[in-house]
This record gives structure tokens, C-alpha cells and sequence, in this order.
């Protein structure tokens, strides 16, 4: 009887990771066409605008839900990463996934949040990029720095407010 007890929740427990997989490939067939291709890095960057800040690559969402993440490729991974600040865009590049290029004339803002794709820190120890995919759809893409004093210098980039 223990051998089938044993047996029983190996199966339930293999019904379970397996239904959790189906249900991440439907979420990413459905969001699909929502998402399209990717913008891709440009020959020129421009200048550099901030230095490059490390820390954690927390997802993509679909905006304004902080917790609707998106399936679609490698987009709701979690990653150590490296965001940089050019004249043309954001380039944020992720350890074992594609970096993704966040063109200047795409990003509606930048801004501290509590959380962000399932994940909750302290009171504004995300930086949120909110922006436009291609297809019109807005996302926000998370990171969570190591150094989380240069989020101000982020968000005054995106004003054009360089004092202070």
C-alpha cells in the first residue's frame, strides 16, 4: 500500500510541473501577437548618458499590472544584468538570455516602484521602465540594482534634467 501511495504522489506531483508548463506555453501563445518582435540594438548607441549599473533582471510585465508577467521568449526570466543609458535608448543585457534594446523614442517613463512581476522589496527598490513595444502594446520592464542610489539619476535622464 505504501508503494502505491508513493507512486500516487510521484505521479500527481509530475501532473502538477507538467500542468505548469502548459500553462506557461498557453500564456505565451496568447500573448504573442500582443508582443511581436523585439526592437534590435542599433550600430550607434550614441553617447553614453549613465554609466552601467548591475543587479537583477526581474521580468517584463504588461502594463499597468506589476504582476501580469510576459512569457513570450525569455522576457519573464529573471537575470543578473547590466542596464546602461545611451543617447538613443536603454540597453540592458542579461546574463544566459538576449539583451534587449529599449529605444529613447519608446519609453513613456522611468520610475521607483515597491515591486514589480511578483517580486516585493522595500518601498522604491525597482526600477520600473515603463515603454512601447513595436505593436503599440505598453510594458514594463524591472530591475532591481545593487546599487539602488543611481534610480534618481535614471529618472532625471528620462526628464532631460541633468542637474542635481
Amino acid at each position: 500500500m505504501r508503494v502505491l501511495l508513493v507512486v500516487g504522489l510521484i505521479a500527481l506531483f509530475v501532473l502538477c510541473v507538467w500542468s505548469m508548463y502548459r500553462g506557461w506555453q498557453n500564456r505565451a501563445a496568447r500573448q504573442a501577437a500582443r508582443i511581436g518582435e523585439l526592437p534590435h540594438v542599433p550600430g550607434d548607441l550614441g553617447a553614453q548618458v549613465l554609466e552601467p549599473t548591475t543587479g537583477l533582471y526581474l521580468g517584463s510585465t504588461i502594463a499597468p499590472s506589476w504582476q501580469d508577467r510576459i512569457t513570450v521568449g525569455d522576457l519573464g526570466f529573471r537575470a543578473t544584468a547590466e542596464l546602461t543609458r545611451f543617447e538613443r535608448g536603454i540597453l540592458l543585457e542579461r546574463d544566459g538570455a538576449t539583451v534587449l534594446w529599449i529605444p529613447q523614442e519608446s519609453i513613456t517613463a522611468v520610475r521607483t516602484e515597491r515591486g514589480h512581476a511578483g517580486k516585493v522589496m522595500t518601498e522604491g527598490g525597482v526600477l520600473v521602465i515603463r515603454w512601447k513595444l513595436p505593436t503599440g502594446t505598453e510594458i514594463d520592464t524591472g530591475f532591481r540594482g545593487d546599487d539602488k542610489t543611481v534610480y534618481p539619476a535614471w529618472a532625471r535622464a528620462m526628464t532631460g534634467d541633468d542637474e542635481g
